[in-house]
């Protein structure tokens, strides 16, 4: 068995994506899965990863649920407008209902027995608010050596999406993303928005996803929402699937070619709040005191295969 792989998620449509591959992947272990407020409430983000796990044939996968609420401030905005009330465009009854539910203790408690259990390191793969994965390294600093790569979606180089600066995973929660990335030494890969928007599929790919059998069948039924709200984004007839495009890197690591930059994340109340401060000046050009950013540095996705990449997600996706 390969990477051993644990995804702390708030589905979401791409999150569902997401899921999916890494159940369907054999070149990972997927240990288990917590859950995050986020897209929507964590009631709902909970169930939804029940059903995608439920879809994919996986009730082996322990589930827990994490935080629903941010360290400090109320979260400004969910997403239902992208992805729909239910946090699967109103069609989460395309998959199937659940025979479970998550496990006692949460998933604090299910992340830090996961790792302790772990023969070797472990991928933690955030795909939502960094909440848990804050909790997580406060409450355990002893867990940090059991962890290989924590590989998030988020943030952005050139602006976000839920404000002209911040990233909708990285704003939600900017408090913990700043624990995390800036403020612990657990190696990181950041892939943000600036990536996963040019690594976005056609409806015509989804299309032929669906036709696949009941796992794609059931992923295409989740997107006709979800494409629409990106074809105004995109321009194009696709949509985005940002956290897939994570979950590949973890899976595989190298699907994506990245650089280590300084980096911080604005935590003040302004229009800024929820930015990820990457410097990507040359080295020589970095200034000193008023300006910097933290001394902290994460691996930023920055440029893949792009045919590759959704030939890697097609291939694992449709797999029967």
């Amino acid at each position: 068995m390969g990477t051993k792989l644990i995804i702390d998620t708030d589905p979401g449509v791409d999150d569902a994506f997401a899921i999916a591959l890494a159940a369907r992947s054999d070149e990972v272990e997927l240990l288990g899965v917590t859950t995050v407020f986020g897209n929507v409430s964590l009631a709902a983000t909970t169930r939804n990863a029940l059903r995608v796990l439920a879809l994919c044939g996986r009730d082996d996968v322990p589930v827990a649920a994490g935080a629903d609420r941010p360290l400090v401030h109320p979260q400004p905005r969910r997403a239902s407008h992208i992805h729909g009330h239910d946090g699967l465009s109103g069609r989460s009854a395309a998959l199937p209902e659940p025979g479970r539910e998550p496990g006692p203790g949460g998933a604090v408690s299910l992340l830090a027995s996961l790792i302790s259990a772990a023969s070797e390191p472990v991928t933690i793969a955030p795909i939502g608010p960094l909440t848990n994965i804050a909790l997580l390294l406060a409450v355990h600093p002893e867990l940090k050596a059991g962890i290989d790569r924590i590989v998030i979606m988020g943030g952005g180089l050139g602006g976000g999406n839920s404000t002209a600066m911040a990233e909708f995973n990285i704003w939600s929660d900017p408090e913990a993303a700043r624990r995390v990335l800036v403020e612990e030494d657990v190696p990181t890969v950041l892939v943000p928005l600036d990536l996963t928007l040019r690594c976005a599929v056609e409806a015509g790919w989804l299309a032929k996803l669906g036709a696949t059998g009941p796992v794609g069948a059931a992923l295409h039924a989740l997107t006709p929402d979800y494409l629409e709200a990106y074809r105004k984004v995109l321009g194009w007839d696709g949509m985005a699937v940002h956290d897939a495009v994570a979950v590949a890197e973890a899976i595989s690591p190298g699907i994506l070619r990245t650089e280590s930059f300084p980096i911080d994340v604005d935590c003040s109340a302004g229009p800024g709040r929820g930015a990820t401060l990457v410097d990507r000046r040359p080295p020589g050009a970095r200034g000193v005191g008023e300006g910097e950013v933290a001394g902290a540095r994460a691996d930023i996705a920055v440029d893949t295969d792009l045919d590759g990449l959704r030939a890697f997600l097609f291939d694992r996706l449709s797999r029967p």
